[in-house]
């Protein structure tokens, strides 16, 4: 069933959401001092041989938030020197970088693919490599409450930072054409897609496809479902920090990442969506500053368009990086 607005008011809807007055001093501080603790180049790459006879794999290690090491998969198409455009590619919740023979779609279309692990996690439903070294404190099971009472503890500071650092480090490798780079991800990896967008002014294009992070005003009174409700279950308990995480969740919103965001983009929302519920993603595609679409799904969930928009994502990709 639909579980929300209807689509014509989906497309009229604003989000609350309001931008703390210094949301980018915050940020441009925080990448700073990432990018000071060790260089891009400081890359690490071993080629493994999984029995691909089309792809050349590699185990990366990079530098992300604090210059902690940030695992991920590189993939090729076999021998390429490039310079390739470059799909980096960022996981939804509880999942890692996963096997390195899966995800191979990017690369089989001739695009040079870095799919970053996420620190912490990769082991709900695919394996993880990285770990999360960061204050915690009381919290929910999950990553959600992760060092939630203030925004310079909160997990999704080191995660996000990852995430611009692995655009960071894909533009140091000689495969790579720097000058044509994408972001993409679905759920928590099309939120992590946003802020990688909002932080990083150069893309070509950005795709997140049904994704999470977006309008916590709205998203933590309508969702009955994890993982937005493990900060309602949090709050259930810390009764008087409402206005203190709101705080601290506006530095990590969705919304306030698209409303930087200037790289054309392609989102993604499905209207039986109970994990992500559609005006969400609208409060982030509404807000959205720079050339947009957003293919809506009437009748599916959170898979979204699945694997038919991930053959749209390589369409979309070959006309946006002109090969």
């Amino acid at each position: 069933m639909f579980v929300d607005l209807p689509e014509a008011e989906l497309r009229e809807y604003r989000s609350a959401q309001t931008d703390p007055a210094d949301f980018d001093a915050f940020w441009e501080e925080t990448l700073a001092e990432s990018r000071a603790a060790a260089p891009s180049g400081a890359v690490e790459l071993e080629r493994v041989d999984v029995g691909l006879r089309t792809l050349d794999v590699y185990d990366v290690t990079f530098p992300g938030f604090g210059g902690q090491p940030v695992k991920a998969w590189l993939r090729v198409p076999r021998g390429a020197s490039g310079p390739l455009p470059t799909v980096v590619n960022y996981q939804g919740y509880g999942g890692g970088r996963a096997l390195p023979t899966e995800n191979l779609g990017y690369a089989s279309a001739g695009f040079a693919h870095l799919f970053m692990d996420t620190r912490g996690q990769g082991s709900g439903w695919s394996v993880g490599a990285t770990a999360d070294e960061g204050v915690t404190g009381p919290q929910i099971p999950g990553v959600m409450t992760r060092g939630i009472d203030a925004r310079e503890t909160y997990y999704y500071r080191r995660l996000f930072t990852d995430a611009v650092r692995a655009v960071d480090a894909a533009r140091t490798l000689d495969v790579v054409d720097p000058e044509r780079i994408a972001v993409t991800g679905g759920s928590q990896g099309g939120g992590i897609t946003l802020a990688a967008a909002g932080l990083v002014p150069d893309l070509v294009a950005v795709l997140p496809s049904v994704p999470f992070m977006c309008d916590f005003p709205r998203a933590l009174v309508i969702h009955d479902s994890d993982p937005y409700r493990e900060v309602v279950r949090y709050l259930a308990q810390h009764r008087g920090k409402t206005a203190s995480v709101l705080e601290t969740l506006a530095y990590f919103d969705g919304v306030n990442f698209a409303r930087r965001a200037t790289a054309p983009a392609w989102f993604t929302a499905g209207l039986m969506d109970e994990i992500c519920k559609p005006s969400t993603v609208f409060g982030a595609f509404n807000a959205y500053a720079g050339e947009k679409s957003i293919e809506v799904f009437p009748f599916n969930g959170h898979e979204g368009g699945g694997a038919w928009w991930e053959g749209e994502t390589i369409r979309i990709l070959h006309e946006v990086f002109g090969d």
